[in-house]
Order: C-alpha cells, then sequence, then structure tokens
C-alpha cells in the first residue's frame, strides 16, 4: 500500500476557513486575531457571519491566503485550542 502526501491544493491560494462559537463580543475578534498571525494580509471586514436562530452561537467564514499545508495545519491548531472556538472546518 502506497500512501501518497501530496496536496490537492495548489498553493498559493485563498482558502476559506468555517470558526464556530459562542456569540461573545471577543469572538469574531479573536478569530481575526489568530487570522492575521498567520496572514498578513488577511482582511477583517471580509469576514462573513452567520448567527444561529437562538443567537447563542455566531458561525465565520475567514478566507486566508494559503501559502503551505503547514500554514493551514497551524492556523487550524491555533483556532480550535482557542478557548472561544467551539468547532472549526
Amino acid at each position: 500500500m502506497t500512501i501518497h502526501n501530496e496536496s490537492l491544493i495548489k498553493y498559493p491560494c485563498n482558502f476559506p476557513i468555517k470558526v464556530m462559537g459562542k456569540n461573545h463580543p471577543d469572538f469574531k475578534p479573536a478569530v481575526a486575531m489568530v487570522c492575521k498571525q498567520f496572514d498578513p494580509q488577511f482582511n477583517y471586514s471580509e469576514i462573513e457571519e452567520r448567527m444561529s436562530k437562538s443567537n447563542n452561537y455566531l458561525g465565520l467564514t475567514v478566507n486566508i491566503n494559503a501559502t503551505s499545508r503547514e500554514q493551514l495545519d497551524e492556523i487550524y491548531r491555533t483556532l480550535s485550542t482557542h478557548p472561544l472556538v467551539s468547532v472549526v472546518l
């Protein structure tokens, strides 16, 4: 059995990441700060928001200028371990 580590993603590219967490005033700025840490050109104004029906949760779609698989892995790890973040897709 052969395992290939080839990426199906061609870098650099615009890569959307979905992040969900409690509807808290610090949630969106915290996600943006992580994104800016890994993508200096990250644009806060382009974050898409979706509120849950009960307004308890907020879903964000952020677009990252992905330059490598390692960069994306680190973004996912950092977001996933943030206390305000529930899910990263």
